[in-house]
């Protein structure tokens, strides 16, 4: 499972089998999420508080190009933005 990054204590991943749409998984301590990144659309949470999915989401939007680019990079796919 490829870590993205770690920011303030929150691990941004994918796993290494995933699919389709472009989705961020995020973990903290027992807690985990799952955001559809073009969207910023919330898919799961488990655990989070509203403050935390505020600030997850904060930071993925911040990273988006980021979280995109290696996503693409892995699956070997082209430019979907």
């Amino acid at each position: 499972m490829p870590t993205l990054f770690i920011f303030l204590g929150f691990r941004f991943f994918f796993w290494s089998n995933e699919h389709d749409p472009i989705h961020v998984h995020i973990a903290k301590g027992d807690s985990e999420a799952k955001y559809n990144v073009v969207t910023l659309e919330l898919v799961a949470n488990h655990g989070f508080k509203k403050n935390e999915l505020k600030m997850i989401e904060s930071i993925i939007e911040e990273n988006k190009d980021i979280i995109i680019d290696r996503w693409n990079e892995y699956f070997k796919k082209g430019g979907i933005k």
